[in-house]
């Protein structure tokens, strides 16, 4: 890999760099979400609803126990863009290189909770008796190789830091791929039922992992990694989780409430949890402008302000957040009219489909909103500014959500009452981070903190 690979966002059209650095984001997570979905549709069709609504119940509590790792991870990328665009190379390579090895401690780390904890953690949750063995059964065998997960996102984040995106996109997709394949091998050949499923997952992410560190071992560009130098750099360490750490603990936070919201949703039933499975899936579509240009403006705006490019800086913050509300708006129009035909393809139950419908009816038309705080967000956080994120989603999306459904669930016993819980902390945290963006000096974060 040759320095073509790694792009600086510092010179140049804004809005060229952005879209052209978003591009591949959204085709790569694009592919990430037909594999998931694929896998879903897998299991629904193959296997029966029952083993979807043990997949789908699982899926919160997997994002649970990932989310923190990864949000550290998202520390040290900040880290990296900032030096790269500052042209810091003694720094970045201690940066990099401890990347790697929190992302290996990380992978360890999590197998062992993950297997240990696991039954405990769905019975916490009030998964549905019918699907307890076979939750556990998949979410054990995807702990099992979780290393390979954490490496790959560890190791992507450091190619996207120096704006490197289409070569994870190449192993992503033959990841995704691959995935589906051995889905239908384990699953319609040899007959492993969801830990088949599982297990497909856990081989496809463990082989992009490597082809990512393969990339980075052979390249002769400034980001190189050494596998001699993989240790942890305890001052950059230090760095690393202090802007890492508030959006490995916001991430974690939003997942925890989702974990009581899919309590919420476990009461109504295992038709509600196929048929709110089945949407979430779809709403992941939803995802990916916005996972994309969030992705991008952490790096656009950590390059800028590395380099003390300020105007620049801003002027990219304010066109990324723009493609992200449009977009991801667009999107939640169309899912809005498509609802019924997308959601039946998961699962023939009528009665799981409305479920699904009524959510995705009452989340798409905001999505907007969900894309304005994502995006807010992914500015700040680029700028240092970690903190002012994981209180608004601590506040907004963890606190507000599970107090507000702790109270009206039992008085209206609707699962609407549920769905609605997401577009009004979606609003709240829009208003919080929006007013904080225009009237804080986030721009010169790094150089107050440095100082």
């Amino acid at each position: 890999m040759h320095h073509q690979d790694a792009m600086r966002m510092t010179e140049g059209s804004i809005p060229g760099q952005i879209l052209r650095f978003a591009a591949p984001l959204f085709l790569g997570n694009l592919f990430q979400q037909l594999y998931n979905t694929a896998d879903a549709l897998i299991v629904g069709n193959m296997l029966g609803n029952d083993a979807l609504a043990a997949v789908s119940a699982t899926g919160t509590l997997v994002f649970l126990v990932i989310s923190l790792f990864v949000g550290i991870a998202a520390g040290s990328s900040v880290l990296i863009s900032r030096y790269f665009g500052a042209q810091d190379y003694d720094k970045l390579e201690k940066a990099i290189h401890t990347n790697v090895a929190f992302s290996l401690a990380a992978g360890v780390l999590m197998t062992v909770f993950g297997v240990l904890f696991t039954p405990w953690m769905l019975k916490a949750m009030g998964t549905p008796e019918d699907v307890m063995d076979l939750s556990a059964t998949y979410i054990r065998t995807f702990f099992a190789g979780s290393i390979g997960l954490v490496l790959y996102n560890g190791l992507r984040g450091v190619m996207q830091a120096v704006g490197d995106g289409k070569n994870p996109l190449k192993y992503l997709i033959f990841c995704s791929v691959l995935n589906v394949v051995l889905d239908i091998a384990f699953i319609g050949l040899f007959h492993t039922g969801v830990g088949g499923a599982a297990l497909a997952t856990i081989i496809s992410q463990f082989l992009s992992g490597l082809l990512c560190l393969r990339r980075l071992l052979m390249t002769d560009a400034e980001y190189r990694v050494e596998l001699k130098k993989i240790r942890f750099h305890w001052p950059t360490l230090k760095l690393i989780v202090r802007y890492g750490l508030p959006s490995g603990i916001q991430n974690s936070v939003i997942a925890i409430a989702n974990v009581v919201v899919q309590a919420n949703i476990n009461e109504f039933g295992t038709m509600a949890v196929a048929g709110c499975g089945a949407y979430s899936k779809v709403e992941g579509f939803a995802f990916l402008p916005i996972t994309s240009f969030t992705i991008s403006l952490t790096t656009f705006v950590g390059q800028n302000l590395g380099a003390k490019e300020y105007d620049r800086a801003r002027k990219g913050a304010r066109f990324g957040l723009w493609c992200a509300i449009l977009s991801a708006e667009l999107i939640g129009v169309l899912l809005y009219i498509t609802a019924p035909a997308v959601i039946g393809a998961f699962t023939r139950e009528p009665e799981a489909i409305s479920f699904g419908v009524d959510k995705g009816r009452i989340c798409s038309v905001f999505f907007c909103l969900l894309a304005a705080s994502h995006g807010l967000a992914a500015v700040l956080r680029g700028a240092g500014k970690a903190v002012i994120p994981m209180i608004s989603m601590l506040a907004f999306w963890c606190v507000i959500r599970v107090t507000f459904l702790h109270f009206m669930v039992p008085i209206y016993h609707s699962i609407a009452t549920v769905n609605w819980v997401y577009p009004l902390t979606w609003a709240l945290s829009t208003v919080f981070l929006g007013l904080y963006y225009w009237r804080a000096d986030w721009i010169h974060t790094f150089e107050r903190q440095n100082a």
